[in-house]
């Protein structure tokens, strides 16, 4: 009876595109209701198959792109999911008592979420910080692979910036404490990033 589920469903069948992923997002947005706490990086990345894989899945489907564009954009997704988390890590908490940061992870670097509220990063809340980017810039090399896989132009230019875009983010992420304060792009990342994609047009 819900009149934007009925207009999904209806474009859905419209584009002959699957319905899996708007029900894998259902699925993340119900998670994220009731769970605050992510026991592991293997949890934290089962998380991200539901709320951020199936949203890189749906565009490429949308666009006629080969399922074999799936992997690449699954690893890109989940990096541009953690690398917002690791954005977010203080407002998630102060705001929402969520915390995405693996706890087996933060128990290994002597860290806790006591640490979160701090006017800066400990050691051991830097220490999981960088080991989780150490995850995502894995998943930035798989991600690579994406755009020179992408038939549309137009699409294998976005994907090529949103790439770069991770990347940078990455890198900032490195240097720049996000307990001090939000790391943000610039718009010279931006611009960076559209230069070096301007190959895959």
């Amino acid at each position: 009876g819900s009149p934007s589920a009925t207009l999904l469903r209806a474009s859905l069948a419209d584009c002959g595109v699957t319905s899996r992923h708007a029900t894998d997002l259902l699925v993340a947005f119900r998670q994220d209701a009731t769970k605050t706490r992510y026991a592991s990086y293997g949890e934290l990345l089962d998380y991200c198959r539901v709320s951020a894989m199936p949203v890189g899945r749906h565009v490429l489907d949308l666009h006629g792109e080969s399922h074999a564009t799936w992997a690449p954009s699954d690893a890109l997704c989940a990096a541009l999911q953690v690398l917002n988390h690791l954005q977010d890590i203080q407002k998630d908490f102060s705001g929402l008592d969520r915390c995405y940061l693996p706890l087996d992870l933060m128990q290994r670097c002597g860290t806790g979420l006591a640490d979160i509220p701090a006017a800066s990063a400990t050691p051991g809340l830097r220490r999981v910080i960088d080991a989780l980017l150490d995850e995502c810039d894995a998943l930035n090399r798989t991600a690579r692979a994406l755009p020179p896989a992408v038939r549309d132009r137009r699409l294998r230019l976005e994907c090529g910036v949103i790439v770069g875009l991770a990347e940078r983010l990455a890198a900032r992420l490195r240097r720049q404490d996000p307990i001090a304060g939000r790391v943000k792009l610039t718009k010279p990342d931006v611009a960076a990033s559209l230069a070096a994609a301007l190959r895959y047009w």
